[in-house]
């Protein structure tokens, strides 16, 4: 038997459809609460003479506030995850018993039902959402999540206690899953079936311009926190010590200690190096980040490179470089000429021997790291058996 569960329906103006939804849910699981989030229509007095546990909210606070507070109230009645499901009849309560077992295997883990769009009357605009959202998820974590904007999901209340979120509408759901990847725990998905209404008979609140602004707010503020080379806090892990390349060996152990490999660590030196020296003025950091999502790197170790191609040593080298292979012959003369009057052919050499030197760049640092990640995890080891 999975941990007590509670399961937690968010209403917001539902009447017509929100007594089904919970009656199904009761018939899986004894503890159903439902938040009613400001509701103006009954709601909440269609489901009376229902077992069911009912927190009022005086105003509509948004879809992450009622969750919220939903889940204040399941830790109340010593619940240790709580399954979420919306109420306007879009999921299938009837799947709850795949969430017990989900949680059963992974207890610690945040649980996303994958909606099945094969079904008719999918909209446009959630499919559109669903890939867009994936897509900045895998750039800011690095993980792959394919329904970011399923509201079927299961949670260990004791992530909702630990982390802080800044959404309080739909965003939310997006937010929790990305604060909760960085602060170390997992998430797991399983298949779900979905219910469309023909569009005539659908009942929304999203607000499509709205919600959609804040979602992309939101993405912009996580990209620019996972652009910064500071470790993120971790649950019941003590956290990491600043990464630094004035403490290269020091730093090395702290990743390696966090489960990095000297390959892994090799591969992401290699790719930030010869990502930073390509002639992509402001583009460098989100190609980079990019690159960490997809190929699984250490975005730590990625990041704490940059600073190495920053000027005037690495653009200069391109100046060189670039000049050597356009007349071939060194540039010797730098004056207020060669660097201002002569700045489109500087330019030019400069994208021309960036691109030559990128790679060569990125080969080196990549091979220097994991030399010394390579001779950092052998002294670790040999700690660890004289201890």
């Amino acid at each position: 038997m999975p941990p007590v569960t509670a399961v937690v329906i968010p209403v917001y103006n539902h009447r017509e459809g929100v007594r089904n939804v919970v009656q199904r849910a009761l018939g899986h699981c004894s503890t159903v609460i439902v938040v009613d989030d400001g509701s103006t229509d009954g709601s909440a007095d269609s489901l009376e003479g229902l077992p069911v546990t009912l927190v009022r909210l005086p105003r509509n606070g948004g879809k992450g506030v009622a969750l919220l507070a939903g889940a204040a109230e399941a830790t109340r009645l010593g619940a240790a995850h709580m399954i979420t499901l919306d109420a306007d009849g879009q999921h299938y309560p009837e799947d709850i018993p795949l969430f017990f077992q989900a949680i059963a295997q992974n207890p610690g883990a945040i649980i996303v039902g994958c909606r099945d769009f094969s079904v008719p009357h999918v909209p446009g605009s959630s499919r559109f959402g669903r890939a867009f959202s994936a897509f900045w998820m895998r750039v800011q974590t690095g993980a792959r999540v394919r329904d970011m904007q399923s509201g079927f999901r299961a949670y260990p209340l004791r992530l909702l206690d630990c982390l802080k979120f800044t959404e309080p509408g739909y965003a939310f759901e997006v937010e929790v899953l990305v604060r909760a990847v960085w602060a170390g725990f997992e998430v797991h998905e399983i298949d779900i079936r979905v219910y469309y209404p023909p569009r005539e008979e659908r009942v929304s609140h999203f607000k499509a311009f709205k919600d959609n602004v804040r979602i992309s707010l939101l993405n912009t503020r996580l990209t620019i926190r996972a652009l910064v080379p500071v470790p993120f806090r971790q649950h019941n892990v003590d956290e990491q010590g600043r990464i630094s390349l004035l403490r290269p060996m020091d730093s090395l152990r702290r990743l390696l200690a966090d489960r990095a490999t000297p390959w892994q660590l090799g591969r992401s030196a290699a790719v930030a190096i010869a990502v930073s020296t390509l002639p992509l003025p402001g583009l460098q950091s989100i190609l980079l980040l990019l690159c960490i999502g997809w190929l699984r790197l250490s975005r730590l170790c990625a990041l704490a490179m940059i600073p190495l191609t920053w000027p005037p040593f690495v653009p200069g080298l391109g100046v060189l470089l670039g000049y050597r292979l356009r007349n071939g012959n060194w540039l010797t003369e730098f004056s207020l000429q060669t660097l201002g009057y002569e700045a489109p052919q500087r330019i030019l050499d400069w994208l021309v021997g960036a691109l030559a030197l990128a790679p060569v760049l990125g080969l080196l640092a990549g091979a220097v790291v994991w030399i010394l990640a390579c001779l950092a995890a052998h002294g670790m080891a040999q700690r660890c058996d004289d201890a």
